[in-house]
């Protein structure tokens, strides 16, 4: 699968077959700060993601 991050911008291809969540932890993310784009679709980080997937990950932004 194809994970692009935001920050700083950059692709990385990882293999498919886990959860959301792990992908995070191998990329040394937290999953509280994250959000977690699926070809598209905002997804839990419990989903598994496959090979053919698209993800992107967005860091989280609050304010008040």
């Amino acid at each position: 699968m194809i994970v692009r991050l935001r920050q700083p911008r950059r692709e990385v291809e990882m293999a498919g077959g886990r959860a959301a969540h792990a992908v995070l932890h191998d990329l040394g993310l937290s999953r509280e700060g994250h959000l977690i784009i699926r070809n598209g679709t905002l997804v839990p980080s419990d989903t598994m993601l496959d090979d053919g997937d698209v993800i992107e990950i967005r860091p989280v932004i609050s304010g008040g």
